[in-house]
């Protein structure tokens, strides 16, 4: 029997064990298995929704035991430990109780081949003072941590009005961040529209006197990826919607009160949100014999195998893949799954024939997009037919930024599925409430 082992459930991962799993669900000869520290998977693009209120985990998320039953894979809860090369075996950390006791031992899972696509956490740079007093939209459990605490900071606003207006600042000029800054601004004014006790006053003020936010970036510019005429048009829409965007500032210290920049001006906030630059997880570097980089990534070749073990593909966040001599793979969705469909091609030809010779992986970039909640998406687009990229905003880059969370929907339940998806959304649209209010 060859065993196909794929420890992390985002967007690549999963998307490989449901394509493995439907191709091979009817074969005896084949286990597909899919290892994650967390029992339900949200498209991690949208995790600014949940930390909004905009979408509810507990509504939107997947539930990787349903949908292994119904593609085909086999799911295991659990988080990976240690990597044995030798005995093709991996050691999952024992799993503890809210009491921290122990209800599952070390558990062991063998592998043919093992695929490591675990992502990526937020990067601090050993900024002081990061890990207590900011949140990171790693997971779908900090953003409804700070769902919660920004709804408890408009409720202690509400209730004394001589306090400071609601103050947060966002670490990181990326897509997380600006779509992020935008979002706040939408859901505040969502919030009026309810007319709840602790907030049914906010109308009556001007946004400014409530709740402010702060959007810092060391670089020159907001959303480097993108085209610099894109990134000063968001520029432009943040500001016009009141968020304070500070460019070139580098903060050198989180605490209690705000931010503290490397000119020693303290940025006032309540809430803090770090979303500046990523790294594979430590435990990476941890294993005996591979290859890794200064941010614990993975090195694999062409065909994305790791460089000293041809059983042990890494794809996603996690691999350091070189496109060109010191160019890499940028860590995004897309790149997620064009890895995805990479790896299950030369799985499948190395299932057949351990001999197979692999296709190389090329990335394709096929642009950006990024959405200012109701207020504004602006995206560039590759055009092949005309060798450049261009430029979109308004309702067609409207389009196109919701089509890319179908296209994942459609990876993972196949498409007649995700037609029904779309259909249930817009009834729930209908009889549920627009935003989470606790």
């Amino acid at each position: 029997m060859k065993r196909i082992l794929v420890v992390g459930g985002g967007a690549g991962g999963l998307e490989l064990v449901s394509k493995l799993g439907r191709k091979y669900r009817k074969k005896k000869d084949v286990e597909i298995m899919l290892v994650d520290s967390a029992e339900r998977h949200l498209w991690k693009p949208l995790l600014h929704e949940v930390a909004t209120g905009i979408m509810d985990v507990a509504a939107d998320a997947l539930e990787y035991r349903a949908h292994a039953l119904h593609t085909g894979y086999k799911y295991r809860y659990g988080e990976l430990e240690a990597v044995d090369r030798d005995k093709k075996q991996i050691q999952l950390a024992p799993l503890l109780s809210s009491k921290g006791t122990e209800i599952l031992q070390r558990r062991y899972l063998n592998y043919d081949y093992l695929v490591i696509a675990v992502g990526s956490i937020t990067n601090d740079f050993g900024t002081p003072g990061v890990a207590d007093h900011c949140i990171s939209l790693d997971r779908s459990a900090q953003a409804v941590l700070f769902h919660q605490e920004l709804m408890e900071e408009l409720l202690r606003f509400s209730g004394d009005r001589a306090v400071d207006p609601v103050r947060v600042a966002i670490v990181g000029g990326g897509a997380t961040g600006v779509e992020l800054s935008a979002e706040l601004h939408h859901v505040v004014e969502e919030l009026t529209k309810y007319a709840p006790e602790h907030i049914e006053e906010f109308s009556d003020a001007p946004p400014e006197r409530y709740f402010k936010v702060t959007l810092v970036e060391a670089g020159p510019r907001l959303l480097p990826p993108l085209p610099e005429d894109i990134s000063a048009r968001a520029k432009l829409a943040l500001e016009q919607l009141g968020v304070d965007v500070r460019l070139s500032t580098m903060v050198t210290e989180a605490g209690p009160d705000g931010l503290t920049t490397k000119e020693g001006e303290l940025i006032p906030a309540c809430l803090m949100v770090w979303a500046a630059g990523i790294k594979a997880p430590p435990f990476l570097s941890d294993i005996e014999g591979l290859d890794t980089n200064r941010i614990n990534q993975l090195v694999v070749d062409a065909s994305l195998r790791t460089t000293r073990d041809s059983h042990i593909f890494a794809m996603g966040d996690c691999a350091s893949c070189e496109i060109s001599e010191g160019v890499f793979v940028p860590p995004r969705a897309q790149s997620a799954h064009q890895m995805a469909m990479t790896t299950y091609k030369n799985l499948v030809a190395l299932i057949a024939d351990e001999s197979a010779k692999l296709r190389p992986y090329v990335y394709s970039d096929k642009g950006s997009l990024v959405n200012l909640a109701k207020y504004k998406t602006l995206g560039a687009m590759m055009a092949p037919l005309f060798r450049k990229e261009l430029l979109f905003e308004g309702a067609m880059a409207r389009l196109f930024y919701l089509s890319l969370y179908r296209m994942h929907q459609s990876a993972l339940h196949g498409h007649f599925k995700t037609i029904f998806f779309v259909w249930a959304g817009h009834i729930h649209r209908t009889v549920r409430k627009m935003i989470k209010l606790h």
